[in-house]
């Protein structure tokens, strides 16, 4: 039975509750927080929150390759990545959700491969689809099942934060053939390839990006995130009930 790894931002306090988590060391450091051991649904999955417990950990400062080795360290076979974005096109609103196919990657300093010298070794992955097929056929499968209108694609640019980015960066963004922008799909859908755990995302649209809206951003992101974290969670109960 496969094992999946679940990274999780934040909000999601409440899946963690009665595991007090494992702690794990890895060749690049501790990860950001314990690892979970959680029933969700039918199956057993190893949860991990992205920037620490109490979301104390900025986009370019979490230890993206200690994350995905503690999970594959602990026997994650895959991964499913839970990350909140704005919308860039017109493909999604506020409140809703996607699996995004491809990526962009605008962000620098970080370390961002397991291939660093140290280990003697140098490996350049094929990243042509950066997401694992199987695993998005799986989860646009759930989201069907459980009667989630979830889109099927997109481009899913990552920019560095933890500012968000100005109305020019944005039409940037678009021009380059963004459909959503997020601070954390980079490096970790990568580093995952390189330890060959299967990935995929499901993007949580929570606001229209800069220049995008009629309202505040802020205002936008408190009044869709309820439902877009809603319809992640019945993605997932029917993904997990189903392998």
């Amino acid at each position: 039975m496969t094992t999946y790894g679940l990274i999780i931002g934040s909000g999601w306090d409440k899946l963690t509750e009665g595991d007090s988590g494992t702690t794990v060391d890895t060749a690049y450091g501790s990860p950001s927080a314990p690892v979970h051991r959680l029933v969700f649904g039918q199956s057993n999955v190893l949860s991990l929150a992205r920037h620490g417990d109490g979301h104390a950990l900025p986009p370019h400062m979490v230890n993206y390759r200690a994350n995905v080795l503690a999970l594959k360290k602990l026997g994650a076979d895959a991964i499913i990545a839970l990350n909140t974005v704005g919308v860039v096109s017109n493909v999604r609103e506020s409140g809703e959700v996607a699996v995004p196919d491809q990526l962009l990657d605008y962000t620098w300093g970080r370390e961002h491969t397991i291939y660093d010298g140290r280990r003697g070794e140098l490996g350049h992955i094929d990243f042509t689809e950066p997401f694992s097929a199987e695993l998005r056929t799986g989860l646009l499968a759930s989201a069907a099942k459980a009667g989630v209108d979830c889109y099927d694609g997109g481009v899913y640019a990552t920019t560095q934060g933890p500012r968000l980015e100005t109305a020019a960066e944005v039409d940037r963004l678009e021009r380059d053939g963004a459909d959503y922008v997020g601070m954390t799909g980079m490096p970790e859908a990568a580093i995952a390839r390189e330890v060959d755990l299967p990935y995929a995302c499901i993007a949580m649209i929570v606001n229209r990006a800069a220049g995008r809206g009629t309202v505040p951003i802020h205002d936008d992101v408190e009044a869709s995130t309820l439902a877009a974290r809603n319809a992640t969670v019945s993605i997932l109960e029917a993904f997990f009930s189903a392998v």
